[in-house]
Parts: structure tokens; sequence; C-alpha cells
């Protein structure tokens, strides 16, 4: 029997609960995920998890607890989404190179209570060489990632160090998520 609903499409999330044996199914939800005008990006990642979570509950009307998650790559003041194309992936990782960014990743959990959590890491890249940006994306791993970046694939050989949550990178902060769950009675360690 699953303990949760997890929101989300990311076979990422999904490895992270099953990490920390909570037992999950998935339903996938739709919203618009463009940034409003001015919108900060502890703002937007907040909004968009808590939209997903309510248009779930609304859809799927379930008695489970919903989880969803979203993640985005800041450099400066911008937020860097998923990848539209080639360019557009390796003018991210070119901007990235050699510089610190944030990752923003917020959780929500809808069930007896409403509740949500912001994770905020700092990731530094080395350098890259042109020549790693284009084989990197013709490694495929790009594709879909916010930031044109995995750190959990090949990507991990750009970052020099991180601070703050691996797993919040990943797109699911198990520390933030695990207090979640324990307000909502589903404690991870038995």
């Amino acid at each position: 029997m699953p303990k949760i609903i997890l929101a989300s499409a990311s076979p990422r999330r999904q490895e992270l609960l099953n990490q920390i044996n909570i037992r999950h199914e998935i339903q996938i939800v739709e919203i618009d995920e463009s940034p409003l005008q001015n919108e900060l990006p502890a703002n937007y990642v907040q909004r968009l998890a808590a939209e997903k979570a309510t248009t779930c509950m609304n859809k799927f009307k379930s008695n489970l607890p919903i989880l969803t998650a979203d993640t985005a790559v800041v450099l400066g003041d911008k937020i860097m989404g998923k990848p539209k194309s080639k360019n557009d992936a390796c003018d991210m990782l070119r901007e990235l190179s050699g510089n610190t960014h944030q990752v923003f990743t917020a959780i929500a959990l809808f069930g007896k209570n409403s509740n949500s959590a912001l994770s905020i890491t700092d990731v530094t890249f080395r350098t890259l060489s042109e020549n790693e940006i284009l084989a990197y994306w013709d490694s495929g791993d790009p594709l879909d990632k916010a930031g044109s970046y995995a750190i959990q694939g090949l990507g991990s050989v750009f970052i020099e160090r991180i601070n703050g949550s691996f797993s919040g990178v990943m797109g699911l902060p198990l520390f933030e998520t695990a207090q979640l769950l324990a307000l909502e009675g589903i404690e991870v360690i038995l």
C-alpha cells in the first residue's frame, strides 16, 4: 500500500523516495511553470510546488497525502529552466562554468495539514571547456534538467563543491521531506 502520492514524473524523485522507503504512487499533473514577472526564485519554486499539490488534490481526490516538488537553478537573479534546445543548454552551461549558482527546491505535502519547505544549495562549477560542454550535450544528460545538468549523472564531474543538500539539487531534499512526512504522521525510520 502506498503511503503517499508523488505528483511528479521525475525518476530522480521516485528514486529518492525509494531510498528512504516511502511507498508511493505516481500521479502526474501539468501546470504552467512560467515564472511571474519579477518573481523571486524562492517564491517561484514554492508557488509551483503548492500549485502542483492543489491541482493533484483537486484532480485525483485521494485520501493519501500528496507530495510535490519544484527545482530551479539560479545564477544571480536568473532562473534557469530546462533547456529548450542544444544552444540553450550550451549557453546555460557556459554561464554556470567557473561560477557558483544556487539550486532552490521547494516541496509541498498536502494531507491532513498543508506544509511546505524550501532547500537552497550553493553549487560551484569548475571552468568548463567548449569541448566538454558539447560532449556533455551529446551525452543526453542535460535534457529535461533544470540548468542543463544532473548532479547525480555525468555532470557531477563539473561540480567543484556544494554547500547544502545533495538530494535537494537532485530535486527532493530528503531532510526537509522527512520533516514534512513526520508532520503527517509518516515516520521514515521505524
